[in-house]
């Protein structure tokens, strides 16, 4: 019989592996409740875990037992009152399976109605952003050669033992001694004969000087056989590496929010929630993505993190300042040969007058032709305005690149996250 012993080291938990085992296989429970602790956790919490409860008729498995008929005549060890052949009483309540612990009324103790764990960050934020990715992600020219990643490039004389092949510096040890005592074996096999012919002569045609010089000659090819080395500097061969530059699949990700009057706090809030997500999600997955925080009222400013999430500027409306600038911002900072372009825009949809035309016509004519994707996401309970109507326009020419979506309260957050972000099949 074969037996296969798995010996791969876990990481830190020694049950690693049966753990992520027991999350697949509960998935859709896992998920159901990572999907509720999302839309009732603050923006402060959202990176810690989550403790998850799973019903335990959901977790029960099924398993062999006897039957309650049949003739036994088992005696199981320990036991000090029945012998072999005593009759037993059938216990009462009818049936021969269950016990405590499924979940039932008792009066001794308490039920276990759930199985409760607790799951890690870095698995909370895996169910978080599971089937999500950003759409029409593209690779770019080589732009930056310092972007490189070793690769092997064959074998090199020279190196550090760390990178020594053995294989090929034995195989070049081997052919050298080939070579080396080709020569010596032919000359000693040649020796030896010559020798071998001289002492079956007849005694008197013998001569004891030639057979003294040929055993000689033989000694000392076998010297010289066995002086060459086993291996020497010079077979050594070592695996090179050599830095290849690797195509560029850079990203930047634009967020912008509308900070005016007419944004309440309870929008703000939302509207940071979402782009808090936006934020676990890029960092998480993409390692070469750069985020843009444009804040407007009446005015456009690029602002850091901190002051995007948590300054308290108020003024009018006027979107169109916003993507101004960011037009401007990547004309001067990401060329779109090089950069993926995405922008992420957040408001009541409140504009000034006649400026939703504004908007229109900069994202059909100058911002669309060069992102590969915008969402736009509007915080209002209320009836759309201009803002939305206009960009009903550039979604119906660019419906592909284009995605807006309506927020009513903090629970239509994760659920309208993952319709924009989810992953779109290969056509």
């Amino acid at each position: 019989m074969t037996y296969f012993i798995d010996r791969r080291a876990n990481a830190k938990h020694k049950s690693a592996v049966n753990r992520q085992r027991f999350l697949d296989r509960y998935r859709t429970h896992i998920k159901r409740s990572v999907e509720e602790a999302v839309n009732r956790r603050s923006i402060t919490d959202m990176e810690r875990g989550e403790k998850v409860s799973i019903p335990t008729r959901d977790i029960s498995e099924p398993v062999f037992q006897h039957g309650p008929g049949g003739k036994r005549t088992i005696v199981a060890p320990g036991n000090k009152e029945f012998v072999e052949g005593d009759r037993l009483r059938r216990p009462g309540g009818g049936g021969g399976g269950g016990g405590a612990g499924e979940g039932g009324a008792s009066n001794q103790g308490e039920g276990m109605d759930e199985f409760a764990f607790t799951l890690s960050r870095e698995e909370f934020l895996d169910f978080v952003f599971d089937g999500l990715e950003l759409p029409h992600l593209e690779r770019k020219a080589l732009v930056d050669l310092d972007e490189v990643r070793p690769v092997r490039a064959g074998v090199s004389k020279e190196g550090v033992p760390a990178r020594i092949n053995i294989v090929r510096s034995m195989r070049e040890a081997y052919a050298r001694r080939i070579a080396m005592r080709a020569p010596i074996r032919r000359a000693l096999r040649e020796a030896r004969e010559a020798l071998a012919e001289e002492e079956h002569k007849d005694p008197v045609l013998r001569n004891p000087s030639r057979i003294a010089e040929l055993k000689a000659e033989i000694e000392r090819l076998e010297k010289r056989l066995e002086a060459v080395p086993f291996i020497d500097t010079y077979d050594l061969r070592y695996n090179n590496l050599i830095n290849q530059p690797q195509p560029s699949s850079k990203a930047v990700m634009f967020c912008v929010m509308d900070v005016s009057g007419s944004m309440t706090q309870g929008h703000k809030d939302i509207a940071k929630r979402f782009f808090l997500l936006l934020y676990l999600f890029l960092e998480r997955n993409y390692e070469k993505v750069e985020l843009v925080f444009v804040r407007h009222h009446t005015a456009a400013k690029e602002v850091d993190e901190e002051e995007f999430f948590y300054s308290r500027e108020t003024g009018g409306t006027i979107v169109s300042s916003a993507l101004t600038l960011v037009d401007e911002i990547i004309a001067k900072r990401y060329p779109p040969g090089q950069w993926n372009l995405y922008v992420a825009q957040a408001s009541d949809g409140d504009n000034w007058d006649d400026d939703s035309v504004n908007c229109r016509e900069l994202l059909m004519k100058s911002l669309m032709p060069r992102l590969q994707y915008f969402t736009y996401v509007e915080i209002t309970p209320h009836a759309h305005q201009a803002l939305w109507e206009e960009y009903e326009t550039v979604a119906a020419e660019f419906p592909d690149r284009f995605a807006m979506r309506q927020i009513v309260e903090a629970g239509d957050i994760y659920p309208v996250f993952r319709d924009l972000f989810r992953r779109r099949t290969a056509t």
